[in-house]
């Protein structure tokens, strides 16, 4: 229907104004059923909230920001996709920016970009410096992803990744691997994701009474198929190379196990390979992947749901953890015939 009205959703969707008008302007405290009955209303007659008449009525737009680091990797890429299939859900639209991990650029999305239909943002930041971010000239509604840690008034959405790198190194240790590698240690900064992992990892170590080689950990440049690929070769020039590798994300898993083959090795007999993230292409690689899943969708809800619960709330000042599942996915990188 063209120029279709808010009364007219109503009417198709068998609710109220107040009830679509909640649903558009991405309300929480709405029915599932019910919010699900109104979007089908909103796609069946192709209704276009007009974002700058309701900010003016109402204040907000609907419209959040989402900021990531580097949008070109896969993991950054599925979990937009998620957040855009939560907003879409309240009735929300997702404005996407790519950082490039420039503090500039992350501290000017943190303060809204400068656009007053910006309603709030979800922030996955890697290189803002927290007085910056405590300081911001707009405070729009924020909320953090990742494992970045701010005392700051924001809601932090996050897995617990001390907790998933040591079940991930609990696994390879009950294969009967002692000289496990890890690949992912950035040689120029000690970054929040990194201290973690190693901090799974290392305590996995001690539980099992496994000394820790820290030759096995070599200087990563980023989390890339080729960077995994460069760690990998430092690793079997070792005099004793290792029988397993850790990877703190799948790309770099990616680059190692092309250079174990490349090697003559093959995994997992030989090494055994477990990464991170759970990209699609991960259950398609040969071998396929062992990798710890964070619940992506699980991440995209919590982080939409806590930016409008602060748009719409004036509640107190918010600094909380939420913290998403994650599982490990045991796939054909870890699994020989004798693990079977």
């Amino acid at each position: 229907m063209a120029g279709a009205r808010l009364k007219d959703v109503a009417e198709r969707a068998g609710v109220s104004i107040k009830t679509v008008s909640n649903v558009v302007r991405g309300e929480v405290r709405v029915a599932e059923q019910t919010r699900e009955r109104v979007l089908r209303a909103i796609a069946e007659l192709d209704y276009q909230p007009n974002a700058s008449a309701r900010h003016l009525r109402t204040g907000r737009s609907g419209i959040i920001a989402l900021a990531v680091p580097e949008l070109v990797a896969p993991y950054f890429a599925e979990l937009a996709a998620e957040v855009i299939a939560a907003a879409k859900k309240r009735g929300c639209t997702v404005l996407i920016e790519d950082t490039g991990g420039d503090p500039a650029e992350e501290l000017r999305i943190a303060c809204g970009l400068s656009d007053p239909l910006i309603d709030g943002v979800l922030l996955s930041p890697l290189c803002l410096d927290e007085t910056m971010l405590a300081n911001r000239e707009r405070r729009v509604p924020l909320v953090l992803l990742g494992e970045q840690s701010y005392k700051i008034p924001a809601d932090h959405v996050l897995i617990d990744n001390s907790a998933a790198a040591r079940e991930a190194t609990e696994h390879l240790l009950g294969l009967g691997r002692r000289r496990i590698g890890v690949i992912g240690r950035p040689s120029d900064r000690a970054h929040a994701t990194t201290v973690q992992r190693m901090h799974g990892f290392l305590t996995a170590l001690h539980a099992a009474g496994v000394p820790h080689d820290p030759r096995l950990v070599p200087d990563t440049g980023e989390f890339t198929r080729a960077d995994g690929a460069a760690a990998m070769r430092v690793l079997l020039a070792l005099d004793e190379p290792p029988d397993a590798v850790f990877c703190f994300s799948d790309l770099l898993a990616s680059g190692a196990v092309r250079t174990a083959h490349e090697h003559g090795l093959r995994v997992p007999r030989d090494l055994a390979v477990v990464g991170f993230d759970d990209i699609q292409e991960t259950r398609y690689s040969v071998p396929s992947l062992t990798t710890v899943s964070p619940d992506k969708r699980e991440i995209a809800e919590l982080a939409v749901d806590a930016v409008l619960h602060r748009i719409t709330t004036d509640a107190e000042a918010p600094h909380t953890r939420l913290i998403a599942g994650y599982e490990l996915v045991v796939r054909e990188s870890t699994r020989t015939a004798e693990s079977e």
